[in-house]
């Protein structure tokens, strides 16, 4: 009776362990799926989106508002005017009774000029909606607000006209304490092949991988304990491959997109990326489409943020 017994508990240990399996299996399923699913209505059924291609920019808008609300949140905008044109940028909230501080999680919606814009910055925006779905059931200890930014590409970049940058303004002169923001941008590009990664800095090919299947969080100095945690949960909960880099927004890249904004307010920012340019050949091309992006690592990454920034704002990580 006692082998009978034990054998009937090795049997149910190996089916729940089959049964986990299986689960994890279909979420990271699932997950990629609802990714691509994002990245293909904005990035073929849309299209390029930005100033030149304004109503495709106002269709991309629209989308992510729907999808916030479908994921049970009621979205914000943030709306200002250049020459007449009316720019928004899309914010889903989640407040918590803990804290007043924010938490911020960002991309741009917008495409360069001439590219559709499937890994910059569809796959950013993909990873935010399926993020913002993630924690909309969620108890967080932190406030949270999930953002959709224009005018990132030129001929806003680095201007008072950047999206990001007219957000993070409102944010200082309102004295908002923010916990830090996270930048998604460009998620979706991987590769096997030696030689397909660059550095900005010969000298960092000794210390880094010349193999572009990593992703990569970037920081300034002030905002390198953010950096930090955000690293440790990753790491705690993925097998996927991590590279850091704390460097001032002089050097090439560094400072490329959302998070500058923050840096340039005192915020603590990071960026989590997949390199842009130094990696993606297709960067600001016609070629940077869908058919050259990595779902299923994508998704490995996202989930890896998810529970990263759920390390931070679920549990008692940051306290």
């Amino acid at each position: 009776m006692r082998k009978f017994i034990a054998k009937i508990g090795t049997f149910i240990s190996i089916v729940l362990v089959i049964c986990m399996i299986t689960q994890k299996t279909l979420f990271a399923d699932e997950l990629a799926e609802s990714l691509k699913d994002h990245v293909e209505m904005l990035s073929l059924t849309i299209g390029e989106r930005n100033y030149l291609e304004y109503d495709n920019l106002q269709k991309a808008a629209e989308y992510i508002a729907s999808e916030f609300n479908k994921f049970g949140y009621m979205p914000t905008q943030q709306v200002f005017r250049i020459k007449g044109k009316k720019y928004t940028n899309i914010i889903a909230r989640k407040l918590s009774s803990l804290s007043e501080e924010t938490l911020v999680i960002g991309a741009h919606y917008d495409s360069g000029v001439g590219t559709p814009g499937a890994d910059d910055n569809a796959s950013g925006v993909a990873a935010l909606l399926e993020i913002a779905r993630y924690f909309q059931d969620k108890q967080v200890n932190v406030n949270m607000e999930f953002v959709a930014f224009t005018n990132e590409e030129p001929p806003f970049f680095r201007s008072e006209d950047m999206g990001s940058k007219r957000y993070a303004n409102e944010k200082k002169d309102n004295s908002t304490k923010l916990f830090g923001m996270i930048c998604l941008e460009m998620l979706g590009y991987y590769s096997e092949k030696k030689g397909s990664q660059q550095y900005p800095i010969g000298l960092l090919k000794l210390f880094y991988p010349s193999t572009g299947n990593y992703i990569a969080f970037v920081s300034n100095s002030n905002s390198s304990g953010l950096k930090n945690l955000m690293v440790k949960g990753f790491k705690k909960n993925s097998k996927f491959k991590v590279r850091t880099l704390t460097a001032p927004s002089f050097v090439t890249g560094v400072g490329f997109s959302d998070h500058q904004s923050f840096w340039a307010n005192g915020y603590k920012a990071i960026m989590v990326t997949d390199t842009a340019f130094y990696r993606n050949k297709n960067y600001h091309t016609s070629s940077d489409t869908i058919d050259t992006l990595d779902f299923e690592k994508m998704s490995t990454v996202c989930e890896g943020v998810v529970k990263a920034v759920e390390e931070m704002c679920c549990h008692s990580e940051r306290k």
